[in-house]
């Protein structure tokens, strides 16, 4: 699993310019790229070669001179602080579209989906954990998470990420996706690392359900949704696949997904509890996989 991120740091050589109100800012860590070749590779961003746009800006595909092919986010001008994103870019598309797509998520194995938890999960724990000062992604979506031809992920899009503890403040206006963010975002407009925990937990049931678990989420707290079976909530497209050991996986994640979806952000384990319960792959559930239901999992101590 790899950031699909540079950050600009204080030793690499930089190059800013405007173009049409928008801000870039070029760095040339290799000694190969500049704004130059940027310009000429999309033909000063001609619409031909934009892939996505968002809030922030727009994202174009680009074959630079050394052969590399990339993905660069061009900021609007309301980000001028912000330096141009540069990618690898992932052939596949993103997550959400392999799973919103029939051939392609049944090509999407078991194995595979485990893997592509496990790299959100280690990349989350590293933005948190390992980066001085701790990133906040703040919109981990199916949607940001970029897959090449081996079906490996990059959580992109750092569009709407924020510096914990950084002379900025962490209250801000709300952002992010619907259907991921954490519900104390309702009331409160501090951004913390158990924000992108709650996203994690959205974003992990829907891989292995094979769609957003939409309402079951707000629905947890009631009997009736707590009796639900595991094996009645994941991808009917590829049930017939799964064995033992893939069950056991299966479980593991839901039962971590459903603890980062607890109301209450001290509730929710951190993405390095996350990450070391993947690696051990230990489970304390002594119920067969065929009888595993949502109440056993949010019952687990971890």
């Amino acid at each position: 699993m790899f950031l699909c991120w540079c950050k600009v740091c204080s030793f690499m050589s930089r190059t800013k310019a405007m173009k049409n109100g928008d801000f870039f800012s070029i760095w040339n860590y290799d000694g190969k790229i500049a704004y130059e070749d940027i310009i000429e590779a999309t033909d000063d961003f001609d619409i031909k070669y934009c892939i996505g746009t968002g809030g922030y800006g727009s994202v174009y595909k680009a074959k630079l001179p050394t052969g590399r092919v990339v993905a660069l986010k061009k900021l609007h001008n309301l980000e001028a602080n912000e330096p141009l994103i540069r990618r690898i870019f992932k052939n596949e598309g993103s997550l959400y579209c392999v799973l919103h797509n029939d051939v392609e998520a049944v090509e999407l194995d078991w194995s595979k989906r485990v893997d592509i938890v496990k790299g959100i999960a280690h990349s989350l724990s590293y933005l948190h954990y390992d980066c001085k000062p701790a990133i906040i992604h703040r919109d981990v979506t199916t949607k940001n998470v970029l897959l090449n031809s081996e079906m490996e992920a990059c959580l992109s899009d750092f569009g709407i990420a924020r510096l914990r503890n950084s002379s900025s403040s962490n209250e801000t206006i709300l952002a992010g996706t619907y259907g991921y963010l954490a519900p104390e975002l309702a009331y409160t407009d501090s951004v913390t690392e158990k924000c992108d925990v709650y996203s994690f937990g959205v974003a992990a049931l829907e891989i292995i359900m094979g769609k957003h678990p939409g309402e079951l989420v707000s629905s947890l707290r009631f009997a009736t949704t707590r009796n639900i079976l595991l094996k009645d909530l994941l991808d009917k497209r590829i049930i017939a696949t799964i064995n033992q050991q893939s069950s056991q996986s299966l479980a593991l994640i839901a039962t971590l997904a459903f603890a980062c979806l607890h109301s209450q952000p001290r509730g929710r384990p951190t993405m390095q509890t996350v990450c070391d319960k993947l690696v051990k792959g230990n489970l304390s559930l002594t119920e067969p996989y065929e009888e595993i239901s949502i109440r056993d999992m949010l019952n687990q101590e971890l």
